[in-house]
């Protein structure tokens, strides 16, 4: 009987549904090594040789595993079809053949789990791509020379218990450098100008059901209109109200909206948290859940390649279910952006376009489906048709001007509609038939007073779109990226799900761009995340690039261990006194293990009290107690009662939107 070894045991119990009765599948349960905890683990000395060691926890499957490679005729090894599963492939085949020779190994893999793809894979084994297992050997190595060296120099620096991490500090970057543009942005005034016209010529059909409109200022004396204070927005209005208002130009075009490429890692995250609000980690973890069952292609991917095959069947379901005039006369097939897709890999799609249903329990599994379902055949549609007509409006010296579009043919627009719930006709502007130089009558003109609103802080969606855009990071690295950084308490989510940076966020940042900016530097590490994908290519030799990198590296860890002076976290000020000095301010802190409240003086004062955030609101369930902002082990934010456990009222949602959250020590 042949051996096939997979990751995880939803992955080897899909993989049974379909292989004969001549092989059976293991799990590894993950990664069967890796590099110590306690340790740094990597010999510096000796070409950074990592001295990879077996997981602890994988003890009973190390010894199960060699069980079953001994009664076995062949093996192979079929992890994820990455640089992660080829190192783990690796791992696994050093295991294996460590306690007996000769052994046949061979390495499989496919994109999904279906039984064409495996069968096709088992018919064309191949070895493990020592390329690929370098380039995540590097960045393995990489990863723990930054992580292991930053760390302590931060304990000492900033404050015990603090981490460093080549791609969550650039991240943790990103979002401090975002709050503070938004410190130093000053709103500034502006007025928007309209007026609502009435067609004269009222003709037999269209104006008759539309004779009004409203048209925007654009121009005066032929310039772009600036109207920055009321003073010239109430001239403006004057001179339009006594004004003659005619046509000045008729503009009519017909234009098309192209579908969507099918979805990447990053598209897909995205999508997940704008669409239902899901953080990255629970978008990926369902992704994965659907990849091992056989329902999704591989979802660790920066490509946007599409199987021929694949798209013909979804051909064949666009012409049986919604006709010939959504099918174009050609498949589609889309241009990868990304600077280098790792390796073969496809878009993520449905492995088979005629399943509708996952079939799982779980309804965010549906939810997920359906979304990646929608886009891949909405993405070999034909493309929506819209009228345009954008109708210039003179009136003195100002031009005024309104645009309308309305749609033809839906086309892929179809699909994306059924899965947000709009309409066909919402959004649409209904302009009426006008023709140049006919005359307007006004109805009436007004002004709105606007400021202009501060940059937007970063939310999941727009921080995995900019670490993309800088080249920072590839498909599998960020959502354990943007973990990790509300996990060390760098960052917080506010109300809106926006990233806001903590005291001790900004702490680490400001002392590791003032020591080592270079390291951090969005450049660098994108290069560096290039110079990895050359090593995968076998372009460049992995130990050659750490080296480069350390030297200059270790240096800066000695003279700034040596030189740089300690930084001191800011705290947040509540306004009174200690109750117990009566010296010191209370001031929030925060510590390994969240937010407290202390005295000032600390540590000359041991003054300490539970730090509860307040709403302002009585606890709708008891009456009697306050309803506080509090956190689940794993981080995530929750409504409860000040008189838990008392009272057992949780609510994921704050039972009074927008309100200011107050902070005030408990009663001891």
């Amino acid at each position: 009987m042949d051996l096939i070894i997979v990751e995880s045991p939803t992955k080897a119990k899909t993989l049974s549904k379909f292989l004969g009765s001549g092989y059976e599948v293991e799990a590894t349960m993950g990664h069967i090594k890796d590099l110590p905890k306690s340790t740094l683990g990597v010999d510096v000395k000796h070409d950074f040789a990592p001295e990879f060691i077996d997981v602890p926890k994988r003890e009973q499957t190390i010894r199960e595993l060699k069980a079953k490679s001994k009664k076995s005729k062949v093996i192979y090894i079929a992890s994820d079809p990455d640089r992660e599963g080829e190192a783990i492939a690796s791992h696994v085949k050093e295991l294996l053949t460590d306690h007996r020779s000769p052994i046949t190994v061979h390495r499989i893999s496919f994109h999904e789990i279906t039984k064409d793809a495996v069968e096709e894979a088992l018919k064309n084994p191949r070895d493990i791509d020592a390329n690929l297992v370098d380039a995540q050997t590097a960045r393995r190595v990489l990863d723990r020379l930054v992580g292991y060296k930053l760390s302590p120099l931060l304990w000492k620096k900033v404050r015990r218990g603090l981490s460093a991490g080549r791609v969550q500090s650039v991240a943790v970057r990103l979002i401090v450098e975002k709050e503070r543009e938004i410190e130093k942005f000053k709103a500034e005034e502006y007025w928007e100008i309209f007026s609502e016209v009435e067609c004269k010529n009222i003709g037999p059909v269209v104006n008759s059901h539309h004779p009004r409109f409203v048209v925007g200022l654009v121009k005066v004396n032929d310039k772009t209109a600036e109207v920055k204070n009321k003073a010239e927005s109430d001239k403006i209005l004057a001179d339009l109200t006594k004004s003659d208002y005619k046509v000045a130009d008729v503009r009519k075009r017909q234009i098309t909206k192209s579908p969507h490429p099918p979805f990447t890692t990053s598209t897909m995250t995205q999508a997940g948290a704008r669409i239902f609000g899901w953080s990255s980690k629970k978008t990926m973890s369902i992704a994965q859940k659907l990849y091992e069952e056989g329902l999704i292609t591989y979802h660790r991917t920066d490509s946007l390649n599409l199987n021929a095959v694949a798209v013909g069947k979804a051909r064949d379901f666009i012409k049986k279910e919604y006709g010939d005039k959504y099918l174009p006369e050609n498949p589609r097939f889309y241009k990868t952006q990304s600077k280098v897709a790792q390796e073969a890999h496809e878009a993520i799609r449905p492995t088979n376009v005629e399943n509708r249903e996952t079939g799982l329990e779980k309804h965010d599994f549906g939810r997920l489906y359906d979304l990646i379902w929608r886009r891949f055949v909405a993405c070999q549609m034909t493309h929506s048709i819209y009228n345009e007509t954008v109708i210039d409006v003179a009136a003195g010296s100002y031009l005024l001007r309104a645009s309308g579009q309305i749609m033809v043919f839906d086309g892929w627009t179809r699909l994306r509609q059924g899965s947000a719930g709009q309409g066909k006709n919402d959004g649409e502007i209904i302009l009426p038939e006008v023709v140049k130089d006919e005359k307007l009558e006004l109805v009436k003109t007004w002004a709105d007073q606007k400021f202009t609103l501060a940059p937007a802080r970063y939310n999941e969606a727009s921080l995995i779109k900019t670490l993309e855009k800088l080249g920072i990071g590839r498909p599998s690295t960020y959502a354990p990226t943007i973990s990790t950084i509300q996990i060390r308490q760098y960052v917080e989510k506010n109300d809106s799900k926006q990233f806001v940076p903590t005291t001790i966020g900004v702490a680490v940042n400001d002392f590791l761009m003032a020591n080592f900016a270079d390291t951090f530097d969005y450049q660098f590490t994108a290069g560096m995340e290039d110079r990895l994908d050359e090593i995968a290519n076998g372009k460049l030799k992995w130990a050659k690039e750490i080296s480069d990198f350390w030297k200059p590296f270790d240096k800066k860890l000695i003279d700034v261990e040596k030189n740089s002076k300690r930084v001191k976290i800011e705290v947040e000020k509540l306004g009174k006194a200690c109750p117990e000095c009566k010296k010191g301010e209370l001031v929030i802190r925060t510590g390994r293990f969240g937010k407290f409240i202390s005295c000032s003086r600390f540590p000359d004062c041991k003054f300490t009290d539970k730090y509860l955030e307040k709403i302002g609101l009585a606890c709708p369930e008891c009456k009697k107690g306050e309803v506080i902002v509090k956190k689940t082990g794993k981080g995530r934010k929750f409504f409860g009662c000040s008189r838990y456990p008392e009272c057992k009222y949780a609510s994921w949602r704050s039972p009074k939107k927008e309100e200011t959250p107050t902070v005030e020590p408990s009663s001891k």
